[in-house]
């Protein structure tokens, strides 16, 4: 698979001086809908691996402005609110456990990233302490997944050796592997009654905490859900996610449609890990295969990508694609495409060793 160099220019266009905007009317930044702490989490993820890869002082530049956006966005709880408006107030006092996940994600990675400036990293490791203190609050599966991810990246920062943080990991593993024993059975392979959005995110975590704690516990539950969504997004020969329009709920039928891209960038993620940690070739070509659901392979033959803007269409419905292009389609396009770029750079450095 030939990589090329990424378009960015929708990236770009999308984000002004507070940080990326939510949507976008077509491929048009909508400033109607403001910004989400969520998006900037993900985005300053997509800077960090996009200067760590070229080297560009543009990313830099954006590393900057995401991480002043995280900044402004954390409360005196240690949480973060999500949604703020065009004209920079946030609507809500307190986001939700998904986005709070999603911030320790990035801001996690940050800390990783030796790349980046201290100055920037020096922050990223503030943020990531004061929020701390509210991990015991999460309920939702999805939200203790991602901060297992931030807190994997953030473990091997060894100033923060004090903070035990791996028992935070093992603490939140533990919580998913009996979540799933509670729910699954022969025929339903998964941590709830419902498989809904950001699926692959779930069996991740599990074994990032696997590779760290070495429990067998992680790494039995991470290839048993890994294994029971391959068989449904998979189910037509092709990447097919399950579709946000009503989900797919036990003893229920799966929802068609919007395929939305998120689905695909995590499972890319999910195929990545289980490569680096098994050496198993066959990671490889499914993360290839779900990449070109980007690119045509998909339910509708289409492209996800709009050869005008540079940006990731929303979605795909029954009836062919969403025009819209707003942050999380291109954030999630680009996660993918620089994804993939280190599963070849990994396989090459496999096969030399």
């Amino acid at each position: 698979m030939e990589l090329f160099y990424p378009r960015v220019d929708h990236l770009f266009r999308l984000t002004d001086d507070t940080g990326i905007l939510q949507h976008s009317k077509f491929g048009v930044p909508d400033p109607r809908f403001g910004y989400t702490t969520d998006d900037n989490s993900r985005a300053l993820i997509v800077a960090i691996m996009l200067y760590k890869n070229y080297h560009e002082k543009r990313y830099l530049d954006l590393i900057y402005k995401y991480s002043s956006f995280l900044l402004n966005a954390q409360t005196d709880k240690g949480n973060f609110r999500n949604f703020m408006s065009y004209e920079r107030r946030f609507l809500e006092e307190e986001g939700s456990e998904d986005c709070f996940g999603r911030t320790l994600w990035g801001l996690g990675f940050g800390i990783a990233s030796k790349e980046i400036p201290i100055g920037v990293r020096n922050l990223h490791r503030e943020l990531f302490i004061k929020a701390l203190k509210y991990i015991e609050n999460l309920r939702s599966p999805r939200s203790k997944a991602y901060t297992i991810l931030g807190l994997y990246y953030a473990q091997k920062d060894l100033s923060l050796s004090s903070l035990k943080l791996i028992d935070y990991i093992d603490q939140l593993a533990k919580s998913l592997v009996r979540q799933f024993r509670e729910n699954n059975d022969s025929s339903w392979r998964w941590f709830e009654d419902i498989m809904a959005y950001s699926n692959a995110i779930l069996p991740l975590s599990l074994l990032v905490a696997y590779k760290v704690l070495k429990n067998e516990n992680f790494k039995e539950v991470a290839i048993d859900s890994m294994e029971f969504l391959e068989g449904i997004v998979f189910r037509y020969g092709y990447f097919k996610p399950i579709g946000c329009n009503g989900w797919y709920v036990r003893g229920g039928k799966i929802a068609e449609f919007d395929e939305q891209p998120i689905e695909a960038s995590e499972m890319i993620l999910l195929y990545r890990e289980a490569y680096e940690q098994f050496k198993d070739v066959k990671y490889i070509n499914k993360a290839k295969e779900t990449f070109m659901w980007f690119h045509g392979r998909n339910s509708k033959g289409v492209s996800m990508i709009d050869v005008e803007s540079g940006g990731c269409f929303d979605g795909i419905n029954e009836y062919g694609v969403n025009l819209n292009q707003g942050a999380e389609s291109i954030l999630s396009y680009l996660i993918s495409y620089l994804t993939i770029k280190e599963i070849v750079n990994l396989k090459e450095e496999i096969a030399i060793s």
